[in-house]
């Protein structure tokens, strides 16, 4: 059985997974249905209008895989994994990989979801896919799922505690973004930067949307934000990779 495969098992050998995909799913399309039944009447509709829920959706994805890795230092149990397989990288990447794809489906089926409660709850043809921004902005949240799920599971291999992994990334994409926004000279220049930032101006960026940001106003392009996006959460795996197979599990 290949490690893919033990991972694989081991994900969905509880119910937390289960609870969280479930959870994403109805976070993130029921806040596009109820976004898209109140602005109709106010104003057009449009694809960006239905990733409205994507945030909080986004932030369950991250529960989940932090509870893919922190679980098992929780039961110890990660000690007889790597004593099965002592090549702790290979164990990590396989759980990184199953946990990046299962995202990535997640996002993906949020995101047309979200799109076609938008479209049965509006009659506005804005919400037909017609352009590369429109495609990107609902076909690009699974990407902007796993790679949040990459870092999220990053982040718990480096704490290995559940409460103290989940609160990090909670109060991260939740307040401290938006807290440094506000710091008066420097706050915009450095929020461009910062990692979900980025990733939801990939969603939103260039858009048809009230809420899309012109490409020509961005500090960079809504697939080099998805690019700078993955490599900081690249960035955070490798960190983990190499803390995980220095100290003791």
């Amino acid at each position: 059985m290949t490690l893919i495969s033990v991972e694989r098992m081991k994900l969905f050998s509880t119910r937390s997974p289960w609870w969280c995909i479930v959870t994403a799913l109805v976070l993130t399309i029921g806040f596009a249905a109820m976004f898209a039944s109140q602005i109709q009447e106010t104003a057009p509709m449009s694809v960006g209008m239905t990733q409205q829920g994507a945030q909080f959706g986004l932030i369950v994805i991250m529960v989940m895989a932090t509870l893919a890795v922190t679980t098992e230092y929780r039961f110890g149990t990660i000690r007889a994994t790597f004593q099965a397989m002592p090549n702790r990288v290979a164990v990590m990447l396989a759980k990184t990989s199953v946990v990046a794809v299962l995202a990535f489906l997640i996002g993906e089926l949020a995101a047309f979801g979200s799109w076609a409660a938008g479209w049965l709850l509006t009659s506005d043809q804005a919400l037909v896919l017609d352009t590369a921004a429109e495609w990107r902005q609902v076909a690009g949240v699974g990407l902007v799922f796993a790679g949040a799920a990459i870092l999220a599971l990053s982040v718990g291999a480096l704490v290995r505690q559940t409460a103290g992994a989940v609160t990090l990334i909670m109060i991260w994409v939740l307040l401290a973004e938006s807290l440094i926004q506000l710091l008066p000279t420097i706050g915009e220049d450095i929020y461009e930067w910062l990692p979900f930032a980025a990733a939801f101006r990939f969603m939103r960026g260039g858009g048809d949307s009230m809420m899309s940001q012109p490409v020509s106003e961005m500090p960079i392009g809504p697939w080099a934000s998805l690019v700078y996006f993955l490599a900081i959460a690249l960035v955070m795996l490798v960190v983990a990779l190499v803390t995980v197979r220095k100290r003791d599990a």
